[in-house]
């Protein structure tokens, strides 16, 4: 196995995520941040949980495209518009909606969110990106 997860004693505990991920790995593979549009072109979810399920599928899908999978990774860094705490219902909704489907572990990667006021266009709210290590 190319990659480790860990929660070590004394951090935050029931994390929907863990806190160290050790990569033994040596390729690197980067996923641009990945957001709700599809490849049939078909308009992106309006709400925050389709829009985090659909960028998760695409997240996938370049891993994929890398010779990689969730398994494989060390980093998931997660842009949301307009952030507040009432919200991660809705988020986590949206992850464990594809969690199966992608094969994303639970708990997650190491993952960071980060509130921004706004992404790129308008009617998007979440971008993911992604890095994970591989042999």
């Amino acid at each position: 196995m190319t990659v480790t997860l860990s929660s070590p004693e004394g951090m935050l505990p029931n994390a929907p995520y863990h806190h160290v991920a050790v990569g033994t790995g040596s390729r690197h593979v980067y996923i641009a941040g990945q957001v709700a549009h599809t490849d049939d072109g078909s308009p992106i979810p309006a709400d925050l949980a389709g829009q985090v399920a659909q960028a998760m599928r695409n997240v996938a899908r370049g891993l994929r495209g890398g010779g990689a999978d969730f398994g494989d990774v060390v980093r998931l860094t997660v842009y949301v518009t307009d952030w507040r705490p009432a919200k991660i219902g809705d988020f986590m909704a949206g992850i464990a909606a594809v969690a199966d489907e992608v094969g994303l572990p639970t708990p997650m990667p190491p993952a960071t969110l980060i509130g921004v006021q706004a992404l790129y266009e308008p009617e998007v709210l979440v971008e993911i990106e992604a890095t994970a290590v591989v042999n």
